[in-house]
């Protein structure tokens, strides 16, 4: 049984911010208000809710993880977000990281392949009162008639990038997308306003691998 009152995760959330995302370089004043702001107990299974806080992955179920905090918080400054900006998730999860980017960008859509999870996140996100598109589908596929997208941000690892994602991205848009089969790297994509397109290699990194009709390709 949990015993932490929301003062304790209050506490446990400030030193999360400070000691595990702020003193790994994460500065972003939007980003660091988010990770404060987001209640990551809640997107955590009940008897791992005294673990929210912690800095590594938990499981959520369905072979399913939330990534760490710093990472969702790197993941997130790598875009860098506005107000304005239209972003997808591909990849819901308990909903934490849609979280985090609703409390940045007004215009959030989100896609889980696992029902059970989409529909789970889905109603804890309104519960919570955020506004979020979410949808349950193949993430390959993205969003197309929500598209064009200023911001994409993908939590499991395709072994190449999808190339329709790339086509939904707004020009001027960055993608963050873990890639690799074994040995993944965090790859930041960036459309110029030409279309072309530039990648850069960032950080190792482990996240579940994207299934659908990605393993088909």
């Amino acid at each position: 049984m949990n015993s932490e009152t929301e003062a304790d995760f209050r506490s446990m959330r400030e030193n999360m911010v400070v000691r595990q995302i702020m003193a790994r370089g994460v500065e972003d004043p939007a980003v660091l208000e988010a990770m404060q702001k987001v209640p990551r107990h809640l997107f955590v299974p009940a008897s791992m809710k005294s673990l929210a806080y912690t800095d590594s992955p938990l499981l959520i179920g369905h072979g399913q993880t939330i990534s760490q905090p710093y990472i969702v918080a790197y993941m997130t400054e790598q875009l860098g977000l506005k107000k304005s900006d239209k972003v997808l998730e591909i990849g819901t999860g308990s909903g934490y990281q849609a979280a985090v980017l609703a409390e940045i960008s007004d215009s959030v859509y989100t896609i889980e392949i696992v029902e059970q999870l989409a529909d789970r996140a889905a109603e804890l996100l309104q519960e919570l009162g955020y506004r979020i598109h979410c949808r349950a589908g193949d993430g390959y596929l993205g969003w197309p008639e929500a598209a064009p997208f200023d911001a994409i941000i993908i939590t499991a690892a395709p072994p190449e990038i999808p190339e329709p994602l790339i086509r939904q991205l707004a020009p001027g848009g960055r993608m963050i997308v873990p890639v690799g089969v074994g040995y993944q790297e965090l790859v930041l994509v960036v459309k110029d306003a030409k279309g072309k397109i530039q990648k850069k290699r960032l950080i190792p990194v482990r996240f579940v691998p994207m299934t659908g009709r990605i393993q088909e390709e």
